[in-house]
This record gives C-alpha cells, structure tokens and sequence, in this order.
C-alpha cells in the first residue's frame, strides 16, 4: 500500500515537472521574440513560431527524459545537477534549431539564440530553487543552540566542505564550524560553506586557543601517513579532541555523514606507510597452492587468512582450537562470498592424532603456525599450558610438516623469545630451536618470522587504554620507562607473507618494527587527543611490572646478527642450529614435570634449555616505586 502511494507521488512529480518545462520552454521562446522585437512582436514572426513551437517542446522533453532531468531530487541538487540541465537545454536547442533550418519555417537566429538563454536561466533556475528553498528552511528551522561544540576543520577540500554543510544544515548535530585551515596559501582569507579559511597548519594551535576551540576534524580524504602523523603532533599540542574522516571511498561516493568521523587510532600516531609487497612473488607462491593457518581464527591468524585468499590459494585450511573464533572468520567470508574453498578444522595443535589425520586429508603445500598461548602474565600463572600448547604443539605441528612432505612451514615468533624473562618468551624460544633444528634433517624448508606487540589484537593495551578514558581514567601504566615495539595486525600478516618467500630453511625473519614506543607517551597521547588533560582529567596510575614483564624488547639475540632482504622492512638473522635429537631428548623430559604442573621444575628445565632465559625478579617490579 505504501509502496503504491510513493509510486503515485513519484509520477505525479515527474508530470508536474514535464508540464512546468513545457510552460517554461515556450516562455523562454516568447521572451526572446519580447527582447528581440521590443516588445512589438510582429503577426508573422508569432505564426512561425506557433507551427513549430510542439515539435521542439517535443524535442527539449526527449532530451530531458535522456538526460534524466526527471529522475533527480532536485531539493538535494548540486553544481553537477546544473551543469546537467544546462547540456540539456543547450542541445535541445540546438536541436530544436537545425529543425527549424530542415524541416520547419526557420525562425531568427537570435530568436534561437537568445531562447537557448533564456531556458537555461528558467530550466535551470526553477529546479535549483528547490535547492535553495531547502537550505533556507534548514538554516532557520535548525536551533542555534548554546552548546554547540565550536569545531576547527583541517583540509578545505571537498571532504571539509561536505563535513561543514553538513553542520550548518542538520538540526541534529551541534557542532558549530568555526574555521578552516589549509596549507593551500591562496585559500587563505577566502570564505567555503559560509566558513574562513584562517590559516595553514602552523596557526592550529594559536586558532584553537584563540577560538576556543572544543574538536579539531582533519577532513583530508586522501591523506598520507605521515602528514596524518605531523598533524596529529600539532593537534596533540591544543588539547582539543580530534577526530578523522572515514576512508577516500565514502568521499567519492557522497555517502560521507557525520556519525562517520571516527576517534584517533593508535595506528594513526605510529605514521606507517603501507607495505609494499611484491605481490607476483607472493602469488606465484600461493595460487594453486593448499595453505594452511593453525591458530587461524586468531588475531594473527584470521589476518593471514583474509591476506591469502587474495592469491587464489587451491585450498585454504583454518585449523583453530577455538571454535568460536573460526566461525567469526567463516561468516566474513561468507559475506564476501569467498567461503568455497576454505576448510575450518577445529582440533588443538596438541591432539597428534587429530593432526596426522588432518595433513593426510588435505595435504598442505605451506604451513603458517600461527597458534600460541601468548599473554604473559598468564602462562607465568599456567606454566605447563605454555609448554603443552606451545612447545609440544609446535613440535606436533612440524612432525607432521616433515612427514607429509609439506614444501615450507613457517612460524610466527615473537621479540619475547630474545633473552627471554618470561615463561611465554622461553618456550617460543624453544620453538625457533625446534624449527631451526628440525630444519637440517628435513625436505620441508622450516623458518620463522619475529616481531613485536601487535596493534589491535586479543590483550593488546591500546583498547584497553581506550576503554579506560571513556570510563574516566584512571590509566593504567605499569612503569614510566616501559617501551615496546609495535606493529599493526594487517602490517604484520603482510610482512609474514613477504618473508615466507624468502626462506630457504633455517632463517629466522625479523620485521623492522622501526622505533619503539614508550608506554607513558602512548597513553599521555591517546587522553590529549580525547579532549582531556593527563593527569588532570584522566590520571595515570602506574602499577608495576607484571610477572616476566621486560622494560624493553629486544629483537635478535647477540649471536644471530642481522642481515637485510630484499624487502628494507625484513631482516634475517645468521643460523644457529641445535641438534635435533639432542634437543627432542630435552623436550619429553618436559612430559612427566609437566604432568606434576611443578613450576620451578618447568623454569628450571627451561633454563637448561634457553641458556639466554633469566627468570622474572620481583624486586624489579618494587623497583617501579622507589
């Protein structure tokens, strides 16, 4: 019924219209003949013009139906919209004139060239009323609240000028668009949208004191990493809350609002640029190839997954423990209609049976084993769990590469297994000697990839400090001096790719990471980019060092070195092999301590093992207060 009543409303709109042309077609004519003539228009002028006067109404509406003049909301009109009805009044003219030579009794050529005028200026002026008609309403039907938030907008280009029109007319927002910058220095003193262009970046945090500013928006749509970077360090400065535009797309596309601006992320402030990769490499690496991701429905994981299946793999096969983070991966890509060629085993890296069966089902061509116990603090509390999964489940894994002949099998590690102080960091030690040992005596070509903290996944701090601002604070640091490496999940997942073509067998990759960040900064940077103070509006709470928590990561032990790749963000480190047999003797006497769940027997055969692993001091974490 209701779906009826628009159809009506549509065509009666649509009738009205036509019939309005029709009027205003043949007024621009008679207007023309009144300029023309004075005003005294002669008998026999009006009589040409009446025996043509149908035919080229007819021929203007044919080409406004072509040119779909009646299809527009013309209330939503924009420049674009005009320069349509101007085409089209244009060739309908033309058209309606090379009839009068052809076909009709020909009328002056002034009378044509002046009536062409004439209905761009009616035609055109008629429908962009409509335009006109709706900002006025806007503008006096919105309320000039009094808390409307004064915002700054950085960028003048077509983003800014969409983001402030959309301020000024919508009654549901209060933002108060104040300024503009922009570094383009002859917009400067210029007026956009009823706004001024008050200076470039520099003048950000003199106009945003001088202005009272409450939100900075940086509405550059296409903007670089680094210049987000430099700007968001200017804005950091204002202690105004900043905000960004979503990606370049929803730009182009006009589908931009406001409830779109997002808050500052912390990939933001690291100022990466995109990887590049050489992505023939990659696919005549993959394409044609049976992949699989243990721990695939992980942070890691599922980023891999979601990298590989842009190469065409033969299959795909997601082996996760977790069978609730499969499912979110199986439904993604199902909505991206790329499910049929992806498998999803659910099983742990423990099972040895589970596992033979699964690498003799699907035989795979390369093996990314991305599953891991990986916080910290936990598996200090749950030390033989950090064995059992990540050890034994790493050696599983690799057996079973080596027995069916996969072609290369690589690991994911971490900066925590270079002179480790964690139970976590010893063990994945221990699993780099496992693949680097295997390695000598095996036809599968085993490597490993280390990096550091990745942005965004399970654990990580930066939602959690995120979290704690939007509760108020406090935000909690566990030392002033702490530091990490960090890296986001799409960066890291790429750069795992990249250098699982590189590997011969051996190697262990490392991913340049580039400075690392203070903890402290991070957190101080995140508050001021919220609107807030450190330590006067949200306070910092320092906690402590947790339980095998470092200060600071390294990324290669003192005797592996470090050599560059082809690509300038992945290093490898020199080989250094353990022997496997001697090294699997090691390892099931883990078996029966394991059993017994006796920590200190854990630590201390992980000592014998990882001569490089220095067990947490608590005195170290006391020292934070002192």
């Amino acid at each position: 019924m209701v779906s009826g009543k628009m159809k009506i409303k549509k065509i009666s709109r649509k009738y009205i219209l036509m019939l309005i042309d029709i009027i205003l077609i043949n007024l621009s004519y008679v207007l023309a003949y009144c300029f023309r003539f004075n005003f005294d228009i002669p008998t026999y002028e009006l009589a040409i013009f009446k025996n043509d006067a149908i035919v080229i109404t007819i021929i203007y509406l044919m080409v406004f139906y072509l040119f779909k003049l009646y299809k527009n909301l013309w209330s939503y009109a924009s420049v674009d919209e005009f320069l349509t009805v101007i085409c089209a009044c244009i060739i309908g003219n033309l058209l309606g004139t090379i009839y009068g030579f052809t076909f009709g009794k020909r009328l002056p050529l002034s009378i044509d060239i002046l009536s062409g005028i004439l209905s761009i200026l009616l035609i055109g002026g008629f429908r962009m009323s409509f335009r006109i008609f709706r900002v006025y309403l806007d503008v006096k039907v919105k309320p000039h609240v009094s808390f409307s938030k004064k915002v700054l907008v950085v960028g003048a280009g077509k983003a800014g000028t969409m983001i402030v029109k959309e301020m000024k007319f919508c009654s549901e927002v209060n933002y108060l668009p104040v300024a503009f910058v922009d570094d383009d220095k002859y917009k400067v003193g210029t007026s956009i949208a009823g706004v001024e262009v008050m200076g470039t970046r520099s003048n950000i945090v003199e106009l945003a004191k001088q202005l009272n500013i409450d939100e900075i928006l940086i509405a550059i749509a296409a903007i670089d990493s680094k210049t987000k970077k430099e700007l968001l360090d200017i804005c950091k400065k204002t202690g105004c809350k900043v905000k960004l535009i979503p990606g370049i797309y929803e730009i182009i596309d006009g589908k931009f609002t406001l409830n779109k601006l997002r808050e500052v992320n912390f990939e933001d402030l690291l100022g990466r640029d995109p990887v590049n990769l050489d992505m023939e490499q990659i696919s005549d690496y993959i394409k044609g190839r049976t992949i699989m991701v243990t721990g695939g429905g992980g942070s890691i994981g599922s980023e891999l997954c979601r990298q590989i299946i842009k190469f065409s793999p033969k299959e795909l096969i997601v082996l996760d423990n977790y069978e609730n983070n499969a499912y979110v991966l199986q439904q993604e890509f199902r909505r991206n209609n790329i499910s049929a060629n992806v498998k999803y085993v659910i099983t742990s890296v423990k099972d040895k049976k589970k596992l033979d069966l699964t690498f003799s089902k699907y035989r795979p061509d390369i093996v990314f084993h991305a599953a891991a116990h990986k916080h910290v603090p936990l598996m200090e509390e749950n030390p033989s769990e950090a064995i059992k999964n990540n050890i034994f489940g790493t050696l599983n894994v690799a057996l079973c590469s080596d027995k069916y002949k996969v072609k290369r099998f690589v690991l994911i590690s971490t900066d925590k297994a270079v002179n480790p102080t964690n139970i976590m960091g010893a063990t994945k030690r221990v699993c780099e000697m496992i693949i680097q040992s295997i390695d000598k005596r095996s036809k599968t070509q085993f490597a490993a990839v280390r990096f550091g903290n990745v942005l965004g996944s399970n654990g990580s701090v930066v939602p959690l400090f995120i979290e704690q601002i939007k509760n108020g604070g406090p935000v909690t640091v566990t030392h002033k001096d702490i530091n990490r490496f960090f890296m986001t999940i799409p960066e890291a997942a790429q750069l795992v790719l990249q250098a699982s073509v590189y590997a011969k067998g051996g190697e262990i990759f490392v991913l340049d990471m580039e400075e690392p960040v203070r903890i402290y900064d991070l957190a101080c940077d995140l508050i001021r980019l919220s609107g807030y103070v450190p330590n006067e509006d949200i306070k910092i709470e320092f906690i402590g060092l947790r339980p095998g928590e470092k200060l600071y990561e390294e990324v290669l032990t003192e005797e592996e070195g470090l050599n560059q790749t082809f690509h300038k963000k992945i290093f490898v480190g020199r080989a250094t092999f353990e022997d496997f047999s001697s090294l699997i003797i090691k390892i099931n006497e883990f078996k029966a301590i394991v059993e017994e769940d006796d920590k200190e027997k854990i630590m201390s055969k992980l000592e014998e093992i990882v001569p490089t692993y220095k067990r947490f001091e608590s005195e170290v974490a006391i020292s934070n207060f002192v």
